[in-house]
């Protein structure tokens, strides 16, 4: 377990109230709880994060009260090695023609590790909710097969329905993965191959 990841989520947070804006946000920590996570998720008035690194925890929070945002940011006990520089949206980590990887939060480097020797693009989200529907079609249209895999932090599927909705006029194929304790890279690797045979 990271727990530089909370550490994070306890520094970034507000001290008094000379620190929050004249709107105040309203941020929500929850520290590996998927089940909240889920239900989040599904509420359109919240943005949700799921930062992968203790500096993304930083930014969320900070981004959050800064806008007055309601936010709701999940943070797990894993963390990837590096920070990302997106906030908003996927960012492109690796472009590949087999089609289509988006990793969520703290699944970006078990996901770069089990799909290294594949053809695919990676695409790597900090925050779900609301959901990058341009980012993820781009990237699907660029490859040369519509095959997605969706591996988030917590239940699989979490966000399947927002990549069926992104992609309703694109036939495509889904495998929705996740895992609330971290992921065993074999598997992932296992699971990614089958899937695109």
């Amino acid at each position: 377990m990271n727990s530089d990841m909370l550490l994070a989520a306890a520094e970034a947070l507000p001290r008094s109230r000379a620190d929050v804006p004249a709107a105040p946000a309203a941020v929500l920590v929850g520290y590996g709880a998927v089940d909240e996570l889920a239900r989040f998720a599904t509420d359109p008035r919240w943005a949700v994060h799921v930062p992968g690194h203790p500096d993304e925890v930083r930014r969320a929070i900070q981004g959050a009260v800064r806008r007055g945002d309601r936010a709701y940011v999940h943070v797990s006990g894993d963390s990837n090695a590096e920070p990302r520089g997106v906030s908003e949206g996927f960012e492109l980590v690796r472009e590949g023609l087999d089609g289509v990887v988006a990793a969520v939060g703290a699944t970006l480097d078990p996901v770069l590790r089990a799909t290294s020797s594949l053809d695919l693009t990676v695409l790597y989200a900090a925050t779900v909710r609301p959901f990058d529907q341009v980012g993820l079609r781009t990237a699907v249209l660029a490859a040369d097969h519509a095959d997605v895999v969706l591996v988030e932090p917590g239940q699989p599927g979490l966000s399947a329905r927002h990549v069926a909705e992104t992609l309703v006029h694109v036939p495509h194929r889904l495998l929705p993965l996740g895992g609330a304790d971290g992921l065993d890279e074999a598997v992932l690797a296992r699971a990614v191959r089958d899937f695109l045979r």
